[in-house]
């Protein structure tokens, strides 16, 4: 009865070797379950890069998206420019509202002058306020404002005159400027103020 008992508790090689495989197979198992337990650490920027990497490019979701984000780049873009312009327009033009409040000043000298003219005891006045609306035009020239050039006999434009009556000419073709009643202004090839004209028209003569 002791040796039977003696017996069962001997291994043979193969006992050992089987019991060798089994703690190399739960110690390799407890290895795998730890290495799953452990998540590693990354930033929120690897995340994303990561997450887009993953996403499917044909995605309808993220082409929806993409499409959103370029018309919101495109939108935000016009409106810089618009803003760009308008505000290169204003710092340019600024000063277009100071000037055309100065324009009849001008053209209070420019009919002085014109009076003076037919009266001789003032030919010194006229020539010193003559002077005066050189200087004044001068001035104002360095500001960009330039007279529209404008003389008789020259095509009417309606971009650079106003037509303020036709006048009948035998000398004259039929829309030709007859006569300057006031002189134009542009302020950095900007029209402010049309030159006014009388205009030419056929003239009938009578048989």
């Amino acid at each position: 009865m002791a040796k039977d008992t003696e017996r069962s508790t001997e291994f043979s090689p193969e006992d050992a070797e089987n019991s060798g495989a089994e703690e190399e197979l739960e110690s390799q198992a407890q290895q795998e379950q730890g290495s799953e337990d452990q998540v590693p650490e990354i930033s929120d920027d690897q995340l994303w890069e990561l997450c887009q990497e993953r996403v499917c490019p044909s995605c309808p979701q993220k082409q929806e998206m993409d499409q959103e984000v370029q018309r919101v780049r495109a939108d935000a873009d016009n409106y810089r420019k618009r803003m760009a312009r308008e505000k290169e327009q204003h710092c340019k033009f600024a000063a277009q509202d100071i000037i055309e409040d100065l324009l009849p000043v001008m053209d209070n000298l420019e009919l002085a002058v014109g009076h003076g003219r037919k009266v001789e005891a003032c030919s010194d006045l006229v020539q010193g306020v003559d002077m005066t609306i050189q200087i004044f035009l001068d001035t104002l020239k360095k500001h960009g404002l330039e007279p529209i050039q404008c003389s008789e006999g020259e095509p009417f434009d309606p971009n650079w005159h106003e037509a303020l009556a036709e006048e009948p000419r035998e000398d004259l073709e039929a829309g030709k400027v007859c006569q300057v009643m006031q002189t134009g202004y542009t302020y950095k090839d900007r029209v402010v103020r049309p030159a006014k004209v009388m205009v030419s028209k056929n003239c009938q003569k009578q048989s």
